[in-house]
């Protein structure tokens, strides 16, 4: 744990030419405190056989590692083999819909056994000759379907935003929990590089806003309009005003670093990532005392940008 009270993981999709195994020893070593686990061909794949005893391995190297956990679902062909993320929630085919809402039943009673602090997931990108109605409709329904097995383990969800799909903002975010009528399980994944790319807050005012909802949080660095993750100063994101807005929110779950597609330097860039994160958090200011006007460091985060922002997406 960090200077800052901080709880830092990485991301398995980072480390897709490791063995899982392996994969989970290297970020024991390297400093980490957790992993999120996206549950893919070869990573703890979901519809493989032996898939109880495989699960009980994970979990029996989680608490030699003593790496927390939590649990993904965003592999990109795990469900189509031709299309990336598909099938969805929103989609057309409720067949496919079927298949999502039935992997997200596996991912929450894998999540229950291997202890995880949550499981997440997104909406998915409707489908040509959708409507706005009928994309939120199904995915309501199917978010219904999930908070019920969620409910029955007794996991948490946490949902995340995503660019260019149907939620893909905070708003998004709460006008789903509101249509899900509040429930205290469907909680938030807060993607920082996203809050850079789209939303119209700096990203600290992000985690000021989501805080309330928090079970889960990404971070890599990214452009203004630009879907791309990024290594830790590759992009515009300013840090140390971040890690200060989750330890003065008294986060305490995950910060996950999210880079997918550094797969190829895995062992290095996790290296470079937890020096950066522990370096930042270490440099902090201290806390505000009990009762002391915290308005000042809100003060230090740049000015309101505009919520109309063209967005180009880079593939994840």
């Amino acid at each position: 744990m960090s200077a800052a009270g901080l709880r830092f993981g990485y991301g398995t999709n980072g480390f897709a030419d490791h063995r899982l195994t392996d994969a989970l020893s290297v970020l024991t070593h390297l400093g980490y405190d957790g992993v999120a686990l996206t549950l893919d061909h070869q990573h703890l794949d979901p519809y493989a056989r032996g898939l109880a005893p495989r699960v009980r391995r994970v979990a029996r190297d989680l608490r030699r590692t003593g790496l927390a956990v939590v649990v993904e679902t965003g592999a990109r062909y795990l469900l189509d083999p031709l299309r990336k993320h598909r099938p969805t929630l929103v989609g057309a085919e409720p067949e496919g819909r079927a298949a999502r809402v039935d992997l997200l039943r596996r991912a929450i009673r894998i999540g229950a056994e291997l202890e995880a602090e949550a499981v997440h997931f997104w909406s998915g990108t409707p489908d040509p000759g959708t409507t706005p109605e009928q994309a939120w409709q199904r995915l309501e329904e199917g978010c219904a379907q999930a908070l019920d097995e969620a409910d029955r383990a007794g996991v948490d969800l946490a949902f995340e935003p995503e660019p260019g799909m149907l939620v893909e903002d905070l708003a998004g975010y709460r006008r789903l929990l509101r249509s899900l009528g509040g429930h205290d399980r469907f909680r938030l994944t807060l993607d920082i590089g996203h809050c850079r790319c789209l939303e119209p807050w700096p990203e600290a005012r992000c985690v000021e806003l989501a805080a309330d909802r928090l079970a889960h949080v990404q971070i890599e660095d990214m452009r203004r309009g630009v879907h791309e993750h990024l290594p830790f100063g590759a992009g515009e994101i300013d840090f140390p005003p971040v890690l200060e807005a989750l330890r003065d929110a008294r986060y305490t779950g995950l910060v996950s670093v999210e880079l997918p597609r550094h797969s190829h330097a895995a062992t290095a860039t996790a290296r470079d990532s937890i020096e950066f994160l522990h370096r930042t958090a270490t440099a902090l200011p201290a806390p505000p005392t009990a009762g002391a006007d915290a308005r000042p460091a809100r003060a230090r985060v740049s000015a309101h940008r505009s919520a109309t922002v063209p967005m180009e997406v880079a593939p994840e």
